[in-house]
């Protein structure tokens, strides 16, 4: 009688256990922070290279290979065009210029740098983030801000792009 119930418990433990292996998870993570003494907001992107070019891909309809030794001007060109078209920040209601300033590849993401010069304190900020939701349904843009002390994290996904952030 335990062999019956034993051998249907494994299977289901077995099923269950490998459906978590199978699934894989769309994040993407951004740190903005608020450098007062330096007047500038800091950002820094972590995206993986795959969802990346699957993205760009999708978008342009051009492959890609950026983040990886195929990578050409065209192809990093190309993430700074995507980059400015679904990040943006604005300071108390104005859009700021976003500049980039690298890209460092660790493992199988891509870290990008990017900073916002000349910025006073401000009383709201208000941060719009679609990178790679066009592409995927399931992807989630964690981005954690920190300014003045605080931080505070906050989820984008296909239905919430956008969050204002009063200080």
């Amino acid at each position: 009688m335990k062999k019956i119930l034993i051998y249907p418990f494994i299977g289901i433990l077995f099923l269950s256990l490998s459906a978590f292996a199978f699934h894989k998870f769309y994040v993407a993570v951004f740190q903005v922070e608020y450098a007062a003494e330096k007047k500038m907001v800091q950002i820094t992107s972590r995206i993986f290279i795959d969802d990346l070019n699957n993205g760009l891909e999708k978008k342009y309809h051009k492959k890609t290979f950026v983040g990886t030794e195929r990578e050409t001007t065209a192809d990093a060109d190309l993430l700074k065009k995507y980059l400015s078209e679904n990040f943006s920040i604005k300071i108390n209601g104005q859009a700021k210029p976003i500049t980039f300033l690298s890209k460092e590849v660790e493992g199988d993401v891509l870290i990008c740098y990017s900073r916002i010069k000349d910025i006073d304190k401000f009383k709201n900020i208000e941060i719009s983030n679609s990178i790679l939701l066009d592409w995927n349904n399931d992807q989630q843009n964690i981005t954690h801000i920190s300014a003045f002390g605080t931080k505070k994290t906050v989820l984008f996904t296909e239905s919430s792009r956008k969050e204002l952030l009063k200080y």
